[in-house]
């Protein structure tokens, strides 16, 4: 299979990048990786694979840019070129760590949606106190949603549960302001009645503060939620790290505890680390389209290609499409 990478997208871009692609190529004999972007800066790290190749540009998206302005304007960006590069049927999928917001718009407009699939869903898988995970969607691709679209995130959620992260009957939960059925606004109320008939194992409504606790395989939820979720998440486990390291600092002692426990607290940040689980899937397009972290290291790439591998190897793009149709019927 082939996938093409933006490799100029993201805040370690293109070294981390491209030494995450030949960990990928040397660590899975069946892949084949297209890196798109400025080859002369790409070949002061890459060595030389016969699996993986290069697309030369010097245009890029930047992290400042206006999402849709820029990938309508910018169509020789090394993000743009990769996404055609899968429309064009000359790659699997693709992958960038570089602007989210640009991603989804090339992936909606180049890429394009799958019929039937309203709108598509950003959805990271996210750590829990077990290493187990959880995938939240849609974490930001809408930041408005219809109890309907809720559904389509449940469905497309645990089939990616199921085929790539081999979940069986994954539980899906609706992220609500409590776990009683008649809780919560609108939109969860309407959502939580189609739910409860979908072809899903939903086992109703979930609140954040047991999402870590690996309460459901699957969570969906608004964009804008799901976003402020994500993002609360991420910087409190920041926070707690940056007063842990405050407190081991204080002393002699402490400094001396520090050390010993090292090996421990470097396991527990990985466990925390949502970039270990691989890149965040935007469900719902043609095809496997992955945002990796924008400060991914050589590591986080090789987690993100190594998911898409698997959604690719996995047919979960055909299984979505398989599924919609079904529906209809």
């Amino acid at each position: 299979m082939k996938i093409a990478i933006d490799a100029m997208g993201g805040d370690n871009a293109p070294k981390e990048i491209v030494l995450g692609a030949m960990k990928a190529v040397e660590a899975f004999s069946d892949i084949e990786l297209i890196l798109v972007g400025d080859e002369d800066k790409i070949n002061e790290t890459l060595t030389p694979h016969e699996r993986i190749s290069a697309i030369h540009t010097t245009e890029v998206i930047l992290a400042t840019d206006e999402p849709v302005r820029a990938v309508r304007r910018k169509k020789d960006a090394s993000m743009v070129l990769a996404a055609r590069q899968v429309a064009e049927g000359l790659a699997d999928a693709c992958l960038s760590a570089g602007n989210t917001g640009a991603l989804m718009a090339a992936g909606l407009f180049v890429v394009g949606r799958i019929e039937g699939i309203d709108r598509p869903a950003l959805a990271p898988t996210l750590p829990t106190i077990d290493g187990k995970g959880f995938l939240l969607l849609d974490v930001g691709a809408n930041a408005d949603a219809k109890p309907e679209h809720l559904l389509q995130y449940a469905m497309m959620g645990s089939i990616y549960s199921e085929k790539v992260r081999g979940i069986k009957e994954p539980r899906v939960g609706l992220l609500n302001i409590g776990t009683e059925e008649k809780k919560g606004n609108e939109l969860t109320k309407h959502a939580f009645e189609l739910l409860k008939t979908a072809e899903v194992n939903f086992i109703g409504n979930v609140e954040a503060r047991d999402l870590l606790s690996g309460v459901a395989d699957v969570v969906v939820t608004d964009g804008f939620t799901g976003n402020m979720v994500l993002k609360t998440i991420e910087g409190t486990a920041l926070g707690m790290f940056k007063m842990l390291k405050t407190a081991l600092m204080s002393s002699v002692k402490s400094k001396l505890a520090a050390a010993v426990l090292k090996p421990n607290l470097k396991q527990l940040k990985n466990t925390l680390d949502y970039s270990e689980y691989g890149g965040a899937a935007l469900f719902g397009l043609k095809a496997p389209v992955i945002k990796a972290h924008g400060s991914s290291n050589a590591q986080a790439l090789f987690s993100a290609v190594k998911q898409t591998r698997e959604m690719v190897a996995n047919n979960v793009v055909g299984m979505v499409k398989q599924t919609v149709e079904e529906n209809k019927q």
